[in-house]
């Protein structure tokens, strides 16, 4: 049978960083004191298509033989976690404290045309800050500070986390004449595709601007830096509105507060504006070094009107990790795991009439949290020896002798199950690049 694409399916060792990965980003998100949630697998079709166009992507479900209009709304899986999660706060608001801080990492699904690092279902790792009515801009610093943290104890190339605010962007256009902000947005966002010129003509064309307007745009764009000195450079075009002043600052805030820890870098890029309609202030992109043809592997911002009731709005600010995306071209260039099980030990059998003292030396690991298996048939020592190999598990036990044997090193000693304790860094899997030593997030 020939494989779906766009559906991944991992190899034992693949599928070893993945939870390596995702139990690192658990761990972060829960030192910052974000609650885990999970939201159901499909939302109602209307629900999911009232911010953003993304129609054409949207998988519908429906029973195979349900007759006539069962559902009373037809659903659909969801394409992103933010959407499920605007609609989960306002259905358990009364349960809820706020600000509420909540990580969520699932399956989502997305009707795109597969490519390397572009799936039909893929894994996502979310993390936002709600409040009620009203929510502190020190809730977008933290978001941003939080997420590179999480970044940088990832076994990936070194990341840029580019973030930008929308006000910023508005506000300049406003300020030079645009009469529609959100239809200069839209070209501007395609820099990355197009060059400047081609840009420029787009925004005589689509968005009604003169020259001097359109090039002026793209000098905004074109802004980049590791520090506030953004501030200086916009202001230097000359161009004043009160809403850019009120974006650059909250810009300012997220730069200087969202210090960047080894292997990410976080930038100032006023180019980045966020296809999704529910942006309203700071928005986030990634980019990872050496794979900048992905595009952005991590992304969010600020919605101030995603979620409300008859009683309450909800503003919030995440940002998402696409886990898939990220992983998908590093395990095409042999990003694995050392070994393809969790075992750091392999019990020899002797024979077959030993098997209850084996299990009872691979019991004793076990009870201490020592990943271990029984050989699954008595062959010779050696042929076990290399069945652990195959598997890349490092230790061999000969409970007969009460020997343990490295068998990378071929140090041999005896040893006692109760007490025994492989190195910490063999206690499980390493990750392994072609490039790089050993490393675990």
């Amino acid at each position: 049978m020939a494989k779906l694409s766009g559906f991944p399916e991992y190899l034992p060792s693949e599928r070893i960083v993945e939870q390596q990965v995702l139990d690192h980003l658990r761990r972060t998100f829960e030192l910052h004191g974000f609650a885990n949630i999970e939201t159901r697998a499909v939302e109602p079709v209307a629900e999911l298509l009232r911010k953003g166009e993304i129609d054409k992507e949207v998988y519908a479900v429906r029973r195979l033989q349900a007759e006539g209009d069962s559902e009373k709304d037809q659903l659909a899986l969801h394409f992103d976690l933010t959407v499920p999660f605007a609609r989960y706060v306002v259905e358990n608001s009364n349960d809820l404290d706020f600000p509420f801080r909540r990580y969520q990492i699932q399956k989502v699904w997305r009707g795109e045309r597969p490519q390397q690092g572009r799936f039909r279902e893929f894994t996502q790792a979310d993390i936002d800050i709600v409040g009620r009515d009203s929510l502190p801009f020190h809730a977008d610093v933290e978001v941003a500070q939080v997420m590179a943290e999480a970044l940088a104890g990832l076994p990936v190339p070194p990341l840029t986390l580019q973030v930008n605010n929308r006000k910023v962007l508005e506000g300049f256009y406003l300020g030079v004449g645009a009469t529609d902000p959100a239809a200069v947005m839209q070209v501007v966002d395609k820099l990355d595709k197009l060059p400047g010129d081609t840009i420029i003509e787009l925004l005589r064309s689509d968005a009604g601007l003169t020259a001097d307007q359109a090039a002026q745009c793209v000098a905004v764009a074109q802004i980049c830096t590791p520090d506030a000195s953004f501030v200086g450079q916009v202001r230097a075009l000359g161009v004043e509105h009160p809403l850019l002043d009120e974006g650059l600052e909250e810009l300012r805030q997220v730069i200087e507060g969202a210090t960047a820890p080894e292997g990410v870098t976080v930038t100032a890029d006023l180019r980045i504006a966020r296809g999704l309609d529910y942006y309203t202030g700071t928005v986030f992109e990634t980019r990872m070094a050496g794979y900048e043809h992905l595009g952005s592997i991590c992304s969010g911002g600020r919605y101030d009107q995603l979620a409300r009731d008859n009683r309450s709005t909800y503003p919030g600010v995440g940002i998402s990790l696409g886990v898939s995306r990220l992983l998908a071209p590093l395990f095409a260039d042999g990003l694995r795991a050392d070994r393809s099980v969790p075992s750091a030990v392999l019990v020899a059998l002797p024979n077959e009439e030993s098997r209850s003292a084996s299990d009872a030396v691979a019991q004793a690991l076990r009870a201490r949290g020592i990943a271990t298996e029984v050989a699954p048939k008595p062959q010779k020592f050696g042929q076990q020896i290399r069945h652990a190999e195959r598997r890349g598990i490092p230790f061999v036990w000969f409970p007969d002798t009460g020997e343990v044997k490295d068998i990378r090193s071929g140090e041999q000693k005896a040893a006692d199950p109760a007490t025994w304790t492989p190195p910490v860094d063999d206690l499980q899997p390493r990750l392994v690049t072609p490039t790089t030593e050993e490393t675990t997030p």
